[in-house]
């Protein structure tokens, strides 16, 4: 069986082309991505995206799915369960895949070099060892030492505000730094290694039996932070091109459950015009010091703010960010038609160092709309019993309702599809509400939630 799951890509004779490697979700980042090589290499442009993602249906132009668990299990994920994996298997197999290496080998004889947009820039992304082939985006070693969140607290604890916190080398010393700081930091312990994302290395601890439930004795290296009640977690978007070039994007809140798991962000956040602005530079700072260390690209910052106001630094994501297409949909409607948006900023960064001279930030106190996304996880095992047909005109919705065509709308996108049995915790579908308000931003997840939750039942049949 073929590691290939489905492909329907053509290649254009009038055309040159890009390839993006990462989850489907972030497909619509292309066509900005399109737009902005176009411009800066004056012909015309197009993409391939690879993707893992195996769904009943693709309503997507060039696309290929490459999902090593559809081979691993001779194709029963596909009729049973989800088949979702890792950033670092996918990229893996990707890279190790001949028919992609082969379809490089033939865009190379067309064209006389060839980009590569990621999600993440990770070290198992081999495919730009191939003589002619660039990964559009921060260098690989350096985004991954920056993810690193042990060297950001280390070294931004002294340039923007921080949650108290401790270094720990080891399980031991993790089991005894919490052991002598529980009746110290009594509203919970923040643990967490030093690579997490969304949640899933990390935990919000009240007791021992909470980090041995979690982490099993692991011996690996562990950040410890004073968890403190909160009322809001945002998080802020840029883009670094040098240490005195540093764009912001805007701010969002984000929505965490039970602590520390991510489920979708709302925008504009509801902090305060000072806090807002507070944070925007908090993130300069943090751009600055990433330029130090030589990554290029787009970034994210997330922190909290506390009932009395009280603003802290919790981490940087050296990488896109889930809100990512959301602000680039945002700011087409923000900002001067001509200026920059944000994949055009990644590839000036890139390519030329800094920003073009028409970059220009949104005013973060007058979005255009206000949106919000959830991601549809399932907290118990379920069973599809039909779809939700693909959405793929997000970027048409955001312009709809910013000139008022329409006051509200939402899609849901990348709906897995009928006949899949889902384990707890997996990934059914995304949302994405867009208003003029928070109120009918709200309204549209509601809505699209119960639609969503229409086509699964709990009621799993087993076989005998």
């Amino acid at each position: 069986m073929s590691v290939i799951h489905f492909s329907n890509f053509r290649l254009d004779e009038d055309k040159d082309y890009f390839l993006y490697i990462g989850e489907l979700k972030n497909y619509g980042l292309n066509h900005f991505l399109n737009k902005a090589l176009t411009r800066y290499f004056n012909r015309p442009f197009q993409f391939i995206a690879i993707v893992p993602d195996v769904l009943e249906q693709y309503n997507y132009d060039n696309l290929i799915v490459i999902n090593p668990l559809v081979e691993k299990t001779k194709g029963e994920c596909v009729l049973k369960k989800s088949c979702r994996i890792n950033a670092r298997q996918f990229v893996t197999a990707v890279s190790q895949t001949p028919k992609v290496i082969s379809l490089i080998k033939q865009i190379l004889r067309r064209q006389s070099g060839l980009f590569i947009n990621m999600y993440e820039s990770i070290p198992e992304m081999t495919l730009d060892e191939i003589q002619g082939v660039t990964i559009l985006g921060p260098d690989k070693e350096i985004a991954a030492r920056a993810n690193n969140k042990t060297l950001q607290m280390s070294e931004l604890g002294q340039m923007v505000p921080v949650v108290d916190f401790e270094l720990c080398s080891s399980y031991g010393a993790l089991i005894s730094a919490t052991d002598r700081l529980w009746d110290q930091w009594t509203d919970g312990i923040f643990v967490t290694k030093e690579y997490s994302a969304a949640g899933i290395n990390s935990t919000v601890a009240a007791c021992r039996k909470d980090i041995e439930d979690k982490f099993n004795g692991e011996e690996t290296s562990y950040i410890i932070s004073r968890f403190m009640p909160h009322t809001l977690d945002p998080t802020v978007l840029a883009v670094v091109a040098g240490e005195e070039d540093v764009f912001i994007a805007g701010v969002a809140d984000q929505r965490i459950e039970d602590g520390n798991r991510f489920t979708g962000s709302t925008f504009p956040s509801t902090a305060t015009p000072d806090q807002t602005r507070e944070m925007m530079e908090y993130t300069r700072t943090v751009g600055h010091w990433l330029a130090g260390q030589g990554y290029r690209g787009i970034f994210g910052c997330d922190y909290i703010i506390t009932g009395e106001g009280e603003i802290r630094f919790l981490e940087i994501n050296a990488r896109k960010q889930g809100t990512t297409l959301e602000f680039c949909c945002t700011l087409d409607q923000a900002l001067p038609p001509d200026a920059p948006n944000l994949p055009e900023l990644e590839l000036w960064a890139v390519i030329e160092g800094h920003f073009p001279a028409n970059a220009v930030e949104m005013n973060p106190l007058a979005p255009p709309v206000h949106w919000g996304t959830y991601n549809y996880k399932i907290h118990q095992p379920v069973c599809t019993e039909t779809y939700i047909p693909q959405q793929t005109r997000e970027q048409e919705t955001f312009e709809n309702v910013a000139k008022g065509r329409l006051k509200k709308d939402y899609l849901i996108l990348e709906h897995i599809g009928t006949n899949f049995v889902l384990a707890e915790g997996a990934f059914l579908a995304r949302v994405v509400a867009v208003g003029q308000d928070h109120g009918s931003v709200d309204q549209g997840i509601t809505q699209a939630r119960k639609m969503i939750e229409l086509t699964f039942t709990t009621q799993i049949e087993t076989e005998n």
